[in-house]
């Protein structure tokens, strides 16, 4: 499998058309990036996947789509409002703004920032001399704490009162509705609330290319559960997730599993799963067990009741949490750095995205071998197949031209539709990762490819 540079892989999204530049025509904002017609499809694919997986899958789960923008109270109970932060500092020199942790971890990969209090991190900068990666000096302003949460207003008069926010995360819209997912569904415990939806935080450093943005979606699974059988289930989730990623084509041997040294207050563990990007490991999923702190905090602040009785014992308790979350934005990103290959062949370089099958923008391509010809026959099987996939449809340019195009979008097979197709409905059909040719039935095609993509 051939690698490719974070900078190959921007412009290749760019000119094939998986992700754009964010208001590209004014010079862009700085981290945001827009789904282009192939990224999209994929992005929803995998959206599509990861409710298959853990919703679909499992009869005890349901999936909600909670509101952006939520009671102000719901950040005040999560914490959001009074320890969202990053600790930043400002080179005194250029005037750049830099997050202390990462300074530190990207100057010394053996120091754990997370480990370490803000007069800490201050004094490891000053003690090694830490560089600013802009100008080269050394000469920081003390941290300041910077709140990540994006705030707006609500309503035409500007006050205290109108504040709200822009979620920060989706897990709080599935801790509200716990009553009333558990009441409407009659659920027992253990039962899980999914969501996938957008979420917001005003990151000042962000980068990477779509790995770190200031929007981006979350594909998020609560389990609530007895106390004592959590400590089980954060284990089975651990490993679920990692199953999913590997079901979607992902190596094991780039995937790695990074237990938290330091737990946050609420969290009785917590384990990272990163897949190895050009620069580095970095998470994609999240698995924590958040014991009873978020219903808790909920129960305390609405006044709500958020016991559950258990129907056998009468036993009453609120419910422990078993998050497990991955990001959609930063598993597109790594589905795609995965995907890219290149070959040499007899006349020059191939480059194709192996992308699943299942996770594929177009699932089959229709070329017809000569316009004036082959074309009418073959928008009749483009409306035939569209009942089932995603097709594309291309007549421009010679077929090894159309094979290229296709295999740089990840399509898994290409049709040529030629005189055979008129004269003894066949078609010619290639596979994207062999090269091979067959020929089928027009009748023959959809199983085939059903079966294929399974």
């Amino acid at each position: 499998m051939k690698k490719i540079t974070m900078e190959k892989m921007v412009n290749l999204c760019k000119a094939q058309g998986f992700i754009f530049q964010g208001s590209e025509i004014y010079g862009g904002l700085a981290n945001t990036w827009d789904y282009g017609p192939l990224g999209a499809k994929l992005k929803n694919n995998i959206k599509d996947s990861w409710r298959k997986y853990f919703i679909q899958k499992n009869k005890t789960a349901y999936e909600i789509d909670a509101d952006i923008l939520m009671n102000p109270m719901v950040w005040e109970a999560s914490g959001h409002t009074s320890s969202f932060s990053d600790p930043l500092v400002d080179c005194k020199h250029c005037k750049n703004r830099f997050r202390a942790d990462n300074l530190i971890d990207d100057f010394d990969a053996t120091a754990v920032a997370d480990n370490m209090t803000s007069e800490d991190m201050v004094d490891f900068i000053k003690e090694k001399k830490i560089p600013c990666p802009v100008c080269g000096k050394s000469d920081f302003t003390d941290i300041r704490e910077f709140n990540l949460m994006f705030e707006t207003s609500r309503g035409v008069i500007k006050d205290d009162k109108s504040i709200v926010y822009l979620r920060p995360e989706n897990a709080q819209g599935e801790y509200v509705n716990y009553l009333n997912v558990k009441r409407t569904t009659r659920s027992n415990l253990p039962f899980s609330i999914g969501q996938i939806g957008k979420a917001f935080r005003n990151e000042i450093t962000p980068g990477n290319f779509t790995f770190r943005t200031i929007e981006f979606d979350q594909m998020e699974f609560q389990t609530f559960c007895k106390p004592g059988e959590d400590s089980k289930l954060y284990e089975f989730y651990k490993n679920y997730a990692k199953e999913y990623l590997m079901s979607l084509g992902i190596k094991e041997e780039n995937l790695r599993y990074h237990d938290h040294e330091k737990l946050a207050h609420y969290a009785k563990a917590a384990c990272d799963i990163e897949y190895k990007f050009p620069f580095g490991f970095g998470e994609i999923s999240g698995t924590h067990n958040r014991t009873d702190y978020d219903l808790s905090r909920h129960q305390e602040y609405s006044g709500e009741s958020m016991e559950f009785i258990d129907p056998e014992t009468n036993e009453r308790y609120i419910p422990y949490i078993i998050e497990s979350t991955i990001g959609a934005d930063r598993l597109t990103l790594a589905i795609l750095f995965e995907a890219y290959d290149e070959e040499e062949l007899e006349n020059g370089t191939r480059e194709v995205m192996r992308f699943s099958p299942k996770l594929a923008p177009y699932k089959v391509a229709i070329l017809p071998l000569i316009k004036k010809m082959h074309t009418d026959k073959a928008n009749e099987l483009f409306e035939q197949l569209t009942e089932e996939f995603a097709v594309s449809f291309d007549a421009s340019g010679s077929i090894g031209k159309r094979y290229r195009r296709q295999d740089v979008m990840g399509t898994p097979f290409c049709i040529t539709v030629d005189d055979d197709t008129l004269n003894n409905g066949t078609v010619t059909i290639r596979d994207r990762d062999t090269m091979q040719q067959e020929t089928l039935k027009v009748e023959e095609i959809t199983n085939y490819i059903k079966e294929k993509i399974k």
